[in-house]
C-alpha cells in the first residue's frame, strides 16, 4: 500500500489522483496505525524548511515513519521540501533535518552566477538522471516542474541520482538505499512525473 504522509505540508490529493488513475492502492495517512501498514511512503513538503520540519515533528508521526524507513527499510520518496528535510540542515532555517541523507540545503547564490538569474527557480527544467529504478523509461534531459530557492548539497556524491542546471549544476534527486528524494514536483510534471511515481510504486 502506497502511503502518503498527511502532516499538513503538501498537496496529497494530487498524488492520490495519479495512483487512482492507474488503480494502484493508496492511502492518505495521518495516524500511526495507517503508517504502520505502509509498503512504501511518500513524504510531500511545501513551505520553508523550519516550518516543514516543525510541522512534521509535531504531527506525532515522525517516530513511526522513521521506524518504517530506517528499521524496516520501507521505500520512501521525499518531494520538494520533503526532499530537503532529508538533509542534516538548511541555510533557510535553524531546525535540524532528518539526516537520512548526509548533506546540507543551500540557497542559490546569484552573486556567483555570471548572468542574471532569478530566485526562486520556478518552471520547467531538464534533469540528467543516473538511477536505474526511479527513472525507468525517463530519458536524459527530460523536463520536470520546479519551484524552489534552495537545493540539496549532498555530502557523498554517490547519493546524487539526478542533476539539473540553474546557473550552476545542482542535485535534483537523491538516494540512500531505500530513501529517495526529488526537488521537482512529479505531480505537476505531466507524463514524466507520472512515470516517476509509477516507477516508485514498483520499488
Amino acid at each position: 500500500m502506497i502511503t502518503i504522509i498527511d502532516y499538513g505540508c503538501g498537496n496529497v490529493k494530487a498524488f492520490v489522483n495519479v495512483f487512482n488513475r492507474f488503480n494502484i492502492p493508496v492511502v492518505v495517512a495521518n495516524s500511526k496505525e495507517q503508517v504502520r501498514k505502509a509498503s512504501s511512503i511518500i513524504l510531500p513538503g511545501v513551505g520553508a524548511f523550519d516550518f516543514v520540519m516543525k510541522t512534521f515533528n509535531e504531527s506525532g508521526l515522525r517516530d513511526i515513519v522513521e521506524n518504517k524507513v530506517l528499521v524496516e527499510k520501507t521505500p520512501v520518496l521525499g518531494i520538494c521540501a520533503g526532499m530537503q528535510i532529508l538533509a542534516d540542515s538548511s541555510e533557510e532555517g535553524k531546525e535540524k533535518g532528518l539526516s537520512w541523507i548526509k548533506g546540507n540545503v543551500r540557497l542559490f547564490d546569484t552573486s556567483k552566477i555570471p548572468y542574471v538569474t532569478k530566485v526562486p527557480h520556478m518552471g520547467w527544467n531538464q534533469i540528467s538522471p543516473n538511477d536505474s529504478q526511479l527513472f525507468i523509461k525517463i530519458e536524459d534531459n527530460s523536463r520536470f516542474y520546479f519551484v524552489h530557492s534552495y537545493y540539496f548539497e549532498v555530502a557523498e556524491e554517490s547519493n546524487s541520482i539526478a542533476k539539473s542546471i540553474y546557473g550552476l549544476e545542482f542535485t535534483s534527486a537523491v538516494r540512500n538505499n531505500n530513501i529517495f528524494g526529488v526537488q521537482f514536483h512529479p505531480e505537476k510534471s505531466h507524463n514524466n512525473g507520472i512515470q516517476l511515481l509509477l516507477n516508485f510504486s514498483k520499488i
